[in-house]
Parts: C-alpha cells; structure tokens; sequence
C-alpha cells in the first residue's frame, strides 16, 4: 500500500489530472502484486458503474443545472436580500443565507461558491467591503452546501461506506441551519466592527418576506419535498433524484416560464462536464478500493488509532485533523471515495454511527476546498473576483475557526446531528 500511496502523491505532485492519478497508482497495485490478476482492476472500474445508488449523482447534477436556468437563483437572490440584508455586513449575510437555500438546489460548494462571486462580488467591492471578505464570506459560506440535502458528497459517501442516504440527507439539515447561523454571527461581528452597514437598514416587513418567500416558494420546498418523498417511501434516492430533474422542467416551464431549450442545453452542457470529471474519478477509484479491503488498511488503522487511545471521540477528533490537512492538498471528492472505506469500519468499530460521521467527514473535506493551497472553491472565488490567496486566507481565518468550533461541538453532541433522522426513521 506503501508503493501506491507514493505513486499517488509523486502523480498529484507533478499535476496529472486527478482521475489518472488515482488509476494509475490503483493499478500498480495490481501490477506488483504477484498473487492478483490485473483483470480484476479492468473489472473493479467496472464494477463501480454498475450502482443502481450512484443514478442519483447524474440526475441531481442535471436537475440543479436545470434550476439554475429556470430563474430559481434570481428568485432565491431576491428571498436571501428581502431577509437578511438589512443586517450588518448585508451582502455577505445574503451570500451566506444563498449558500443555505442554493444548497438544496445545487448540491455542489464550488458550482455555488462561483455562481455567488459573478452575482454578489462587484456589488460587494463596489459598496466598500473588502476584497479578500467578501471572497471569503463567499466562499466559506458555501460550505453549507456540504449539508443540505441533495449535498452530491453525502450521496458519495452513503454509496461507498454503505451508508443509508436518507438518514444522511436529514441529518444534514440542523448542522446546516447551525453552520449558517454561526457564520452568520461571525459576518456581523465582523462588519459591525468595520462598519460595514447597509446605507438604508430597514427590516423586511412581514408582506415584503411574505411576497419575497411566494416568489422563491418553489426552490425553498425541494428539499422539503425531497425529504419527505424518501421518508414516505415514494422514492429511493436514486429515484428521487430523476424526480429532481422532473420537478425542475416543470417549475421552469410551466410556473415560471423562464426555461427555454437554450437553457436546456446549456444545462446538459454542464452537466455532461461534471458529470464526465466525477464519474471517472468514481470508476478509477474502484481499484484503490479494491487494494484497501484487499490490504486490511481499516483493520491496521484501527489497531493503530486504538493504541492509547480509548475515548471514541477523540478517536474522531484525530481523524478530523487528519481529514482537514489532507483537504487542504486533496479535492473533497477523492477524499470521500478514497477514505471513506478506511474510516467508516473505523468508526463503526469503536461505536460512532456513521451517519454522524459522516456529517463531520463531509463539513472538513470541504472546508478544504476554502484553504490553500489548492482549494478548488477558492481559487474559483478569487480568480472572479481578483483577489490575491494572501489576502483571502487572512479574512477567511475567522470563519474558519468558528466552523472548526461548530464541528468540535456537532462532534460531542450527537444528538444534535442525529436527532432528525432518529425522529423520521427510528434510532
């Protein structure tokens, strides 16, 4: 496993593409390996396509494309500014409140994090906040998304460690609302210190909310009716996902009349991009997941993590310091198809129910894509805004910390995390 883990990183190192990285080094295994035919590896890539689960990644990826097209973004804008932005730092509250709402429309950090640096950047600069905050409320904001459901890593991470999707997706729901109300006080603390107040700070009143809610009432019940479809038994998650993208035609043709054949092609166009860059990644990775069962990596780490260390929590902790270094040099994705075989026997093992882990596992591989030094949401937000990483990373530190601090806190109290999918599915 030694040899393939160096083969991994001296590929990373010297810039090969992702999916070739991990292919190649799951494919030495084979080759060194006397006792193992290297056309079990051609048949383990294989073997990944064949999922009835891993449907609901392509479909949720299309249907939040076609959202996105269908005038949902204009109207959630609309929702987030009505709500939130009279408060102080209001454009970077309603880029955080967007990030809550977008979360169950998109699924995806970076697609969010990019879309709100186009829409909320320049009017962010032009109207006095900083640079390197605003890029930062932007792009750790989106972190939310990680959580709510249709998140495409908590599909990811359900699909390989075996892990119910539907328990994962409610039991995102509560860290998400905390995360965002955690920055948010961070945004308002910040701002208020600055001044970075709204020239005309008046509250919504209650018909203002109430008319910005009905124009946006369609993308704000997706996740709500997404939930419930899986809890009902209507759908599997893979199914819902095809409902999804029902769902998303139906509103933007017929309600609200914005979604022309031009955006529906637009939207294949994207999708068929995502699409082709996180299916390879999940094929070459069946080989790496092939090694690590082969190889008893869970069963060695676990022995080794349980050497002096018997709090179950603590266990956790090491593993969430692990898993947010290795998401400062490595893209969420691959963390999750890559680790999430090693880590979930772990967790079982001592007695953490994976979907809490899972949660954790999932806020920290993404917060690394808000860290240099090659955090992918990151440099998505301050290459469209212009933001030299120096600058970024000072203003993003506070949200950082107080993200990491929610996370020790979710970390402890189970409950909170679990309390959701207990109540929808029983404990």
């Amino acid at each position: 496993m030694l040899l393939v883990g160096l083969a991994f990183v001296v590929l990373m190192g010297i810039g090969a593409p992702v999916a070739f990285a991990i292919g190649i080094s799951g494919f030495v295994f084979f080759v060194t390996n006397p006792v193992m035919p290297a056309s079990i590896g051609v048949q383990k890539i294989a073997t990944m396509s064949q999922s009835f689960p891993l449907l609901a990644v392509p479909f949720f990826v299309f249907s939040g494309h076609l959202m996105n097209e269908s005038g949902i973004t204009a109207r959630l804008f609309k929702f987030s500014h009505v709500a939130v932005g009279w408060m102080s730092g209001g454009l970077a509250q309603v880029a955080i409140l967007l990030s809550t709402v977008m979360g169950g429309v998109s699924g995806s950090a970076v697609a969010d994090a990019a879309m709100e640096a186009r829409i909320l950047g320049p009017d962010m600069v032009a109207r006095g906040y900083g640079k390197g905050f605003s890029a930062a409320a932007i792009a750790v904001g989106s972190l939310i998304t990680a959580t709510i459901p249709p998140s495409i890593g908590l599909i990811l991470y359900g699909y390989v460690g075996n892990v119910s999707i539907g328990r994962l997706f409610l039991a995102g729901v509560i860290p998400g609302l905390l995360m965002m109300a955690v920055l948010m006080l961070t945004t308002f603390l910040i701002a208020r210190r600055r001044g970075y107040v709204v020239a005309d700070a008046r509250k919504p009143t209650l018909g203002s909310l109430g008319t910005a809610v009905w124009g946006a009432k369609w993308a704000l019940l997706f996740p709500v009716a997404l939930v419930f479809a899986i809890r009902g038994g209507v759908f599997t998650p893979s199914e819902v996902g095809s409902f999804a993208v029902v769902y998303a035609v139906v509103i933007g043709v017929f309600l609200h009349r914005d979604l022309r054949w031009e955006g529906i092609k637009r939207a294949f166009e994207h999708t068929i991009s995502d699409i082709g860059m996180i299916m390879i990644i999940i094929l070459m990775s069946g080989m790496i997941g092939f090694a690590i069962i082969f190889l008893q990596v869970p069963q060695s780490i676990s022995t080794w993590m349980l050497t002096g260390v018997t709090n179950p929590q603590m266990i956790v902790l090491l593993i969430m310091v692990f898993l947010l270094v290795a998401g400062c040099f490595i893209e969420s994705t691959v963390l999750v198809l890559l680790l999430t075989p090693i880590f979930v026997p772990v967790v079982q093992h001592i007695g953490i129910d994976p979907v809490h882990f899972g949660i954790l596992m999932m806020s920290i591989v993404t917060l690394g894509g808000m860290t240099p030094p090659v955090g992918v949401a990151m440099f998505a937000v301050c290459s469209l805004m212009d933001v030299k990483i120096e600058e970024y990373t000072v203003e993003a530190l506070p949200f950082f910390f107080a993200v990491l601090a929610l996370l020790v806190v979710l970390l402890f109290l189970p409950q909170v995390v679990l309390w959701l999918p207990d109540l929808a599915f029983g404990s």
